[in-house]
């Protein structure tokens, strides 16, 4: 007890280096080898996209047959072709294998392993950093995207293929040109660098930024979404970048709201009903 509380300070003290150690020592015991390798961060990003895409891909499959899922689809009437898939599919391989592979080969062959830190994050030091990476993130797509859609040449050459699809589902994400993916990956990687996050905090902040990408071009407004969780219309979501590919000139930045509120981007897609609204209208 003394050790949490400052009876003179009359202060609270959270174990807080305790919560991610235990976590942080199993890691470095029995898989030390694998994390320090230059290619763990695209091993944990690329599989991270590959298991949310599969899911989200069978639910585009299921959703005609499936009523009770396919309700929660924006666009209800209208669903994945199997042809829009194998092309998605298509185009997502060959940046891989063109792009991400080599890329990680370089850094295999040129780049030593990572040292390891003994201790782990403080849960606060891992939260924020986590929270930093993502709204510098937002802030730097938001600029890049706003543009490649003002300037002509720019979008034509870079960004028009993404936009192929005016209503995404999950491999539209990365469905890309090579110069957009090489931005998106600089930055992910480059922003925990340039805070001097703990590798931990570095690989939650992949793995979370691949999830809410994801999540923005997958469709379905869930109850778990991250626009119907965040408060205050803070976070964007799933239905401001969906009414981004019909509207192409609003909505640019890809997580949070503000940007386009203060740039005066924002479009609010009013005709498609949130999870809430739904919920409303059935009870009524």
């Amino acid at each position: 007890m003394q050790g949490l509380l400052d009876m003179a300070n009359m202060t609270l003290h959270l174990p807080e280096d305790s919560l991610l150690q235990p976590a942080w020592d199993y890691i470095q015991r029995h898989h030390e080898t694998s994390v320090r390798s230059p290619l763990f961060p695209v091993f944990l990003s690329v599989s991270t996209y590959i298991l949310l895409v599969a899911a989200y891909t069978t639910l585009d499959l299921l959703a005609p047959s499936w009523p009770w899922l396919n309700r929660y689809r924006l666009h209800q009437d209208r669903h994945i072709a199997r042809a829009s898939i194998c092309k998605t599919l298509g185009l997502t391989t060959y940046n891989h294998l063109v792009f991400i592979f080599p890329a990680a080969v370089a850094q295999w062959l040129w780049r030593p392993p990572i040292p390891l830190p003994q201790k782990a994050p403080t849960l606060t030091e891992f939260l924020t950093g986590v929270l930093a990476c993502t709204v510098i993130f937002d802030f730097q797509y938001y600029f890049w995207h706003m543009l490649h859609h003002r300037v002509g040449w720019l979008y034509r050459t870079f960004h028009a293929v993404h936009h192929q699809y005016n209503e995404p589902f999950s491999l539209v994400t990365q469905y890309l040109s090579g110069w957009e993916l090489f931005s998106v990956g600089f930055w992910t990687t480059a922003n925990p660098v340039i805070l001097q996050c703990h590798c931990l905090t570095t690989w939650a902040f992949m793995v979370f930024n691949v999830w809410v990408s994801t999540e923005d071009h997958c469709g379905y407004d869930f109850p778990w979404a991250m626009h119907n969780i965040v408060p205050f219309g803070l976070w964007g979501g799933v239905p401001k970048h969906d009414a981004h590919h019909q509207r192409p000139g609003t909505n640019f930045a890809p997580f949070f709201s503000h940007w386009d509120w203060l740039g005066g981007t924002a479009y609010d897609p009013s005709p498609i009903l949130s999870f809430k609204d739904k919920n409303k209208n059935k009870e009524t």
